[in-house]
C-alpha cells in the first residue's frame, strides 16, 4: 500500500502551510503568512474539483496526526499544439514541500511519482517545472531537464 494518497479539502490548511515551507526556503522566513486566509476557500474548492486540472499528492505525517509530511501539487494547462504536443496539454509542478523533520524519507519522489502518473492519465504530453539546485538531483532522476528559458513575468494587481 503506498503512503502517498491524493489531498481533499480537510488538507487545505495543511498544504498552505507546506506551500510556506516551500517559500521560506527559497527566499527566507516569511513571518507574514495572512495570505493563507485568503487563499485556503481556494484550495478548498479546487481540491474538490477532480476534474479541475489541478491536483496534490501528499503524505500523512508519521509522528503527528493530522499534519502532512509531504505535499506536491501541479495542474494541467491548455496551449495550442505544436510538435510533440499536438494537443496542447501541459503539466506544471509546483509546492514541492517536506516537512523539515520528514525529509529523506523518500516522500517528495513518491509524490511525484504519483503526480506524473496523474498527468499521463490527463494526457498530458509535457511536464514543466522550477527546480532548486538542492532539488534538481530528484527531478534530474525522474527524467527532467534543464532547458533554456527565456519566461518573463508580469504582476498584475487588482483593480
Amino acid at each position: 500500500m503506498s503512503l502517498v494518497r491524493r489531498a481533499v479539502p480537510a488538507d487545505a490548511g495543511e498544504l498552505l502551510r507546506l506551500r510556506q515551507v516551500m517559500i521560506d526556503s527559497l527566499s527566507g522566513p516569511d513571518t507574514s503568512a495572512e495570505w493563507h486566509a485568503q487563499s485556503l476557500p481556494t484550495v478548498r474548492r479546487r481540491l474538490a474539483d477532480p476534474d479541475g486540472g489541478f491536483a496534490a499528492f501528499v503524505v500523512d505525517h508519521p509522528q503527528r496526526p493530522g499534519a502532512l509530511a509531504a505535499l506536491v501539487a501541479g495542474t494541467v494547462e491548455y496551449r495550442i499544439g505544436r510538435a510533440g504536443n499536438p494537443h496542447g496539454a501541459v503539466g506544471h509542478v509546483f509546492s514541492v514541500a517536506t516537512d523539515p523533520d520528514a525529509r529523506r524519507r523518500g516522500y517528495a519522489r513518491a509524490c511525484m511519482e504519483e503526480l506524473l502518473g496523474w498527468f499521463r492519465e490527463q494526457g498530458v504530453a509535457q511536464v514543466d517545472l522550477n527546480a532548486s539546485a538542492e532539488a534538481e538531483p530528484l527531478y534530474a532522476s525522474l527524467g527532467f531537464v534543464r532547458k533554456p528559458d527565456p519566461s518573463m513575468r508580469l504582476t498584475l494587481r487588482a483593480t
